[in-house]
């Protein structure tokens, strides 16, 4: 290509002219680059980084933002049908006038509205969430919907495709979504007894393949599994060993899911639809068989749940809004419980404010993070935290994978984002906000429990050599906004 393009140059640059244009057009491509980074609303820092990647380096920068720079797939975004639309009914008033900014907030942003009629059953360890994966794939009558951010090589990932394989062959419309960096590792071979079952397996945007639509950045890490339409599991769970399998293992993480049903479960479903038909180009109405909206939606419990889809397919940033406006509405206490802590300028702020202004903050996050970089951009944040007042804890023995915020016991979010700056402004992302109060409080215990497990963070640098690990911490702050 670069040849191709060398030449051309040549027939209407001859001779010392050639190095002129390369100039000009590298000049007019980042012109054009930089003025499409300032229209994508990005947190200021990766803004900064990666204009400053462009302008200062573009022959590294240029190339990289082509491949892994774009936030937001505009065509997508504007012809996805809403999520509130599914059935009727999805509209009702939220039931906590307390609660109201934070709904208004994201509904506002192009969330749906708070839907009543749910239950929300907790799951807190790897074996629960494992055996309830497995019974529902066996109950399932119609249909089995499965999106994950990875699937393991494991027991655990066989496992599941096994059991999907069988339920295929009994008739049952089997769907896999994968994201394709996530499973990069996986074989087609892997799947050959499920596809030749009759299951359906998709890779979300391959890296590598000319039919991919926007940026190799764009991960679609949302993990969701609903069973006829009706019954969803969604949360932090990917499909490996780290996460869950049938029996007790001593390495594996923390982590949280549940199990919901109802009209959330519902709008869960669509969620799912929407990113298959973006993967494979089927019509949405192929993926209702046997669906009855009046049916799928009607209430079986008193849960009130917001399902907020959150990436480069909605229009706005719903969910990391409604997350500012909750650490805003907190009059008391707020904890937040999240694997990698790398916020943008104004959580971070946001935070702090409320520290210093009494109110009781606490940040849960594993004693041993599975990702040194991650660990080291967060240093900095963690002791302008701690300094500020704000509980800083450590959640042990091994990784916390675990996703969560709870606002002054009435309101809670749990979901597959992590609160850094690629789950809250790149990636395909799903959260549920809780609005009903003992389903509040299910999730406060569950947070109680990690905090019995943890230990103060300890704002001292650790031994070593000063330059050497200031440089280290500061060149990883650096790289964060493009991790």
């Amino acid at each position: 290509m670069f040849a191709t393009l060398r030449d051309l140059f040549g027939r209407f640059f001859p001779g010392g002219l050639v190095a002129e244009a390369y100039t000009i057009a590298g000049f007019i491509l980042a012109v054009l680059l930089v003025a499409r980074l300032m229209s994508e609303k990005r947190a200021p820092a990766s803004t900064l980084a990666w204009m400053l990647a462009i302008v200062l380096v573009p022959w590294l920068g240029v190339p990289l933002y082509l491949v892994f720079g774009g936030r937001k797939l505009r065509r997508l975004a504007s012809t996805k049908s809403p999520v509130l639309a599914v059935f009727p009914g999805a509209m009702p008033p939220v039931g906590s006038s307390v609660n109201r900014p934070v709904a208004q907030a994201t509904v506002s942003a192009g969330a749906p509205f708070p839907v009543a009629g749910n239950t929300l059953e907790l799951l807190t360890d790897g074996q629960a969430t494992f055996a309830a994966l497995e019974a529902h794939i066996r109950a399932a009558r119609h249909s089995i919907h499965i999106t994950s951010f990875i699937l393991g090589r494991d027991d655990t990932g066989r496992r599941i495709v096994n059991l999907l394989a069988v339920r295929a062959r009994e008739g049952v419309k089997v769907r896999l979504l994968l994201d394709a960096v996530g499973c990069m590792f996986l074989s087609r071979a892997f799947f050959r007894r499920l596809t030749r079952a009759g299951g359906e397996v998709a890779w979300f945007m391959p890296v590598f393949h000319l039919a991919t639509r926007g940026s190799a950045n764009l991960r679609n890490h949302r993990k969701i599994a609903v069973f006829d339409h009706c019954t969803a599991i969604a949360g932090g769970h990917n499909l490996a060993r780290e996460y869950m399998g049938p029996g007790p293992w001593r390495q594996r993480w923390r982590d949280f899911s549940a199990i919901v049903t109802g009209p959330a479960a519902v709008q869960l479903h669509e969620v799912f639809i929407a990113d298959w038909c973006y993967t494979t180009g089927q019509a949405a109405e192929n993926l209702r068989e046997n669906f009855d909206a009046s049916a799928a939606g009607a209430a079986r419990g008193l849960a009130e749940l917001q399902v907020v889809a959150s990436g480069p397919d909605v229009p706005g940033d719903a969910l990391y809004e409604g997350i500012l406006t909750m650490i805003q509405e907190a009059k008391h206490h707020l904890v937040i419980v999240t694997p990698y802590f790398i916020p943008d300028e104004v959580l971070l702020r946001s935070l702090i404010v409320k520290a210093r202004a009494g109110r009781r903050v606490t940040l849960l996050l594993p004693a041993k993070p599975n990702h040194l970089i991650a660990e080291l951009a967060c240093r900095h944040s963690l002791r302008e935290l701690h300094a500020a007042g704000v509980s800083v804890r450590l959640v042990g023995p091994g990784m916390m994978h675990s996703k969560g915020l709870i606002v002054d016991d009435r309101l809670a979010l749990f979901g597959s984002a992590n609160f850094d700056l690629r789950s809250l402004f790149v990636n395909f992302e799903i959260g549920i906000f809780v609005h009903s109060h003992p389903e509040v409080l299910a999730l406060k215990a569950w947070t109680d429990e990690l905090h019995r497990h943890s230990l103060p963070f300890r704002p001292e640098r650790p031994p070593g050599f000063a330059p050497l690990r200031n440089f280290t911490e500061e060149v990883s702050r650096l790289l964060a906004p493009l991790l």
